[in-house]
Parts: C-alpha cells; sequence; structure tokens
C-alpha cells in the first residue's frame, strides 16, 4: 500500500534531485517527487528503508538510491532533506560522505529538518564557501499533509535558491513561502510551535473542563468549531481528545525538541514566553507518563 495519497502535480520540468532522510515525512515527501516526474536518489541511514522506497516509487523514474549522502547528492540539481535535529544536519552535510562534498557548483540544498536557527545560518556560510546554496525549509502539516502532498513549507535564504527549488518542491507543498534570509525559516517554525502549544493546551483545558461539567463535548466541539473557537487543533484533534486517542499524529518527543529550540531562540533574542515554557513542561509530565510517542494533543491526559 503507498505511503502518499493522490494529488494532481503541477507541469515542472523534470529534475535530477536527491532526498536524504526517510522518516514518516522524508518518505512520502520523496514520493511525491517521484510521481511528478522527478529523477530521484535516495539516501537513508537504514538502507532498508531506502531499498523499500526504490520498490515502492522508482519503477521507471530512473530513481535510486545511494550508499552516502555525497554520492546520492552528485548529479543533483537540488538536495532535499529531513533528518533530526542539528547533529543529524551535520551528519548528512559535512565531511567527506557528506552531500556538500558531493554537490555540483550552485546546486541548491533544502533543509526540511526543524532544526535551529544557529545551525541553517551555520551551513549557509559553509555551502555559500563552496559555491553551493542552502535554504531552511522546515514543514507544517505533519504525516498526513507530507502524504497528501500538502505540507506548508517556511523558508529562508536567498531569492535566487528559493526560486531555482520552489517549482519541485511543491510536488509536496501546498504552500512554499520565502520569509527572509537564512534562518527565518527556523524562526517561522518556532513562530508555528508557539502557537500550537498554547492552542493544545487550551483545547485540552476546555475539554477537561466540559467533560467534568458533564457536556456532550462532541456537540460542544461542532457547535463552537463554528465561531471564534475555531482551529485545525479543535477541527483535527478536539474529537479524538474527547474520545482519549492519541496513538498517531506528531509525537510528544518531537514537540519537546521543537520547544527546546524555541526556548534556547528565545534565550537569545530576549523574547519573553511564560506559557510555552510552561506547556514544555507540561509535555514533560507526559513524557513521564510513558506518552513519549503519543501525539501532542495528549497534553489532556494530566488532566484526567
Amino acid at each position: 500500500m503507498s505511503n502518499i495519497n493522490p494529488k494532481t502535480y503541477e507541469s515542472t520540468p523534470a529534475r535530477h534531485v536527491a532526498f536524504l532522510g526517510l522518516g514518516v515525512m522524508g518518505y512520502p515527501m520523496a514520493g511525491h517527487l517521484a510521481r511528478a516526474g522527478h529523477q530521484v536518489t535516495v539516501y537513508n541511514r537504514t538502507a532498508t528503508k531506502s531499498i523499500a522506497w526504490c520498490t515502492e516509487f522508482a519503477g521507471g523514474s530512473g530513481s535510486k538510491h545511494a550508499p552516502t549522502p555525497r554520492l546520492a547528492a552528485q548529479q543533483a540539481d537540488i538536495v532535499f532533506c529531513c533528518v533530526g535535529n542539528d547533529d543529524d544536519l551535520r551528519g548528512v552535510t559535512l565531511g567527506a560522505d557528506g552531500a556538500f562534498a558531493g554537490m555540483k557548483p550552485g546546486a541548491v540544498f533544502v533543509d526540511h529538518t526543524t532544526a535551529s536557527a544557529s545551525v541553517a545560518r551555520e551551513l549557509y556560510g559553509a555551502a555559500k564557501n563552496l559555491g553551493l546554496q542552502f535554504v531552511d525549509a522546515p514543514v507544517s502539516g505533519g504525516q498526513a499533509g507530507a502524504q497528501n502532498g500538502l505540507l506548508t513549507v517556511m523558508c529562508g535564504g536567498d531569492q535566487a535558491a528559493f526560486d531555482a527549488a520552489q517549482p519541485a518542491a511543491m510536488a509536496f507543498s501546498r504552500a512554499f513561502t520565502l520569509l527572509g534570509g537564512s534562518g527565518s525559516g527556523q524562526l517561522a517554525k518556532m513562530v508555528n510551535q508557539i502557537c500550537i502549544a498554547g492552542l493544545v493546551q487550551g483545547l485540552s483545558e476546555a475539554i477537561a473542563f466540559g467533560q467534568q461539567a458533564g457536556l456532550d463535548m462532541n456537540q460542544v466541539l461542532d457547535v463552537i468549531g463554528k465561531g471564534a473557537a475555531q482551529s485545525w487543533q479543535l477541527d483535527n484533534r478536539g474529537k479524538t481528545m474527547v474520545a482519549d486517542k492519541f496513538d498517531f499524529g506528531f509525537a510528544v518527543d518531537w514537540m519537546r525538541k521543537d520547544l527546546g529550540l524555541v526556548l534556547d531562540e528565545a534565550k537569545r533574542n530576549g523574547a519573553r514566553l511564560p506559557v510555552t515554557a510552561l506547556v514544555d513542561q507540561f509535555y514533560a509530565d507526559v513524557q513521564h507518563m510513558g506518552g513519549n510517542r503519543w501525539d501532542t494533543s495528549s497534553l489532556i491526559k494530566r488532566l484526567k
């Protein structure tokens, strides 16, 4: 069964691209690139995932897998990447086997990892010194957005690099937007996560309150979802929170990683984030309850 859902692709020139990191996001993102007609060379730390991807997507497209990031990147006009954190990102870009060592002059590296703004600027500088281009481009939309090819992508970097990458990236994107210089994409993703943290905590308290008051919360959510309380979180997570279901979605461990990046950046720029810091500690409580891989909406478990 395919890991991506059907999508109508805009007609764009076929490109040689690479995709590094075939996790729950990268696997379908790379699949959309192949389905859109691009020749995709994939790399994954666990090679069996690369082989499985090629079995599913590579037939007749010229797509293949490579044993190192450097070899994956050699023929690529654009190298896309989605790995775990700053250190993982340095691991696939730098060094003798890193992508930067294999990329041809002028090629663009597009990083979809949610990482720090500082590592984005570091790698932007390293790429520029090698005659390469680098765009930090974290995504929002979760696993469903990746499978449906409807991710929202927040980009930082140079206009020329963004313009070169955008047509191919629309294979897996709803929106692919340049927000400023290097690091701006990562900072925008931090804004996104701050919003989500506060929204989910508010929704958790509201549902727990309504249940304690004896209300039919599915009915209440239907009503308030037509008014000013409406949000993506309410529409997509409200009823699963009522049903006490959390075995899907964006994991608590990942959210804690992201909020750690947010709070570190706030220390640097002086922003005051009292609610975000509190919700981060609430997520720590969920981890202590064994909810490391529960969806972020599991904040409500603390209140029951």
